[in-house]
């Protein structure tokens, strides 16, 4: 029994990589972990049993290059990490499965609604779902006042989200922030609802996570919680949009209840804690891409459990760049790391 296991765009993600490390060893495949990334210094790039450097998503060679080395290296499973790429790998579900490989993504029109911020909250909001009543720029309305919320209308990472609180701010703004999504203020604790679902789109399982200190967009300091609404709403959502492998929903607790904000169709930044807590998203791929049956577990996970995060950092050789060669067009098979 074997399944070599792909992670694309792998950048920091180190213990999402030694997380697939584990749960190869721990189901006893016999199996690797192969990164594929654009920077040979990214940190996951060292930490995975082969690696690639690839260009990015949008370069008209990318699906070639990760094609041939899913044949090089016998993958059967794909983990899909950035939003960049999610559209693209959705659409290509088909063809890697022709090939035999799966992929762990949701369907190219799931992932191209998520990305856009204003038609996901309004495509939410016609069905019934409780989400951020948001607005384009041609169109707020002449009684609308701060507080309020601007983003891009694709964008992540929180890179130019802004508390509004005057007018002042919120013209400057507008012409600050490319493409601006406008979006009502929302106050209340923050969380992000980890959730996995199989390639037919049933939930495996949920996991909210109250996201008490946030970094760059990344949960440092943050819990699980066991509360039901949440539970709730990620389950509605699953019932409204088709997902497939992790996915992630971003909302705030407020007097009405959750209300979503955004949902990423990937991994996110705090998944360790979701595995810390028992719920072994990763694991539960691997099985998947193996054939089997993997039962819903939801709600089985450890409740009340904290993680508080640090820096960590690798240290290489002054010659590690050169490990992997740069790229060239029609080059699909890039040199391994040793």
């Amino acid at each position: 029994m074997s399944l070599n296991v792909l992670v694309t765009a792998g950048s920091r993600r180190v213990p999402l990589v030694r997380a697939f490390s584990r749960a190869l060893a721990d189901l006893g495949v016999f199996g690797t972990v192969v990164v594929a990334d654009v920077n040979p210094m990214s940190p996951a790039v060292h930490i995975a049993d082969r690696a690639y450097r690839v260009p990015l998503a949008n370069h008209p060679s990318y699906v070639d290059q990760i094609a041939a080395i899913c044949q090089r290296e016998r993958i059967g499973l794909i983990v899909p990490t950035i939003d960049d790429e999610l559209p693209l790998f959705g659409g290509m579900r088909d063809a890697f499965q022709a090939m035999g490989v799966r992929v762990a993504a949701s369907a190219q029109a799931t992932a191209e609604l998520c990305d856009d911020k204003f038609d996901l909250c309004r495509y939410l909001r016609t069905r019934g779902l409780p989400a951020a009543e948001s607005y384009l720029p041609a169109h707020l309305p002449a009684a609308l006042a701060p507080p309020l919320f601007i983003k891009p209308r694709r964008g992540r990472g929180s890179v130019g989200a802004y508390t509004i609180r005057t007018r002042r701010e919120l013209d400057f703004f507008l012409e600050y922030v490319n493409d601006p999504v406008v979006q009502e203020f929302l106050d209340g604790a923050e969380y992000t609802i980890d959730m996995l679902c199989d390639f037919d789109g049933r939930p495996l399982s949920i996991v909210p996570r109250e996201r008490v200190v946030i970094r760059s967009g990344v949960t440092d300091r943050g819990r699980t919680t066991d509360d039901r609404s949440l539970i709730d709403l990620a389950m509605a959502c699953a019932s409204t949009l088709p997902f497939a492998g992790a996915v992630n929903i971003q909302c705030r607790m407020t007097a009405r209840g959750p209300v979503i904000f955004e949902i990423n169709p990937r991994f996110s930044g705090g998944i360790p804690l979701t595995i810390a807590a028992g719920a072994d998203f990763p694991r539960m791929l691997v099985e998947l891409a193996l054939g089997r049956r993997v039962h819903p577990q939801i709600g089985r996970f450890r409740a009340g459990l904290w993680m508080t995060s640090y820096e960590s950092s690798l240290f290489l050789p002054d010659g590690a760049a050169s490990l992997l060669e740069p790229h060239g067009v029609g080059e699909p098979v890039i040199k391994e790391v040793a």
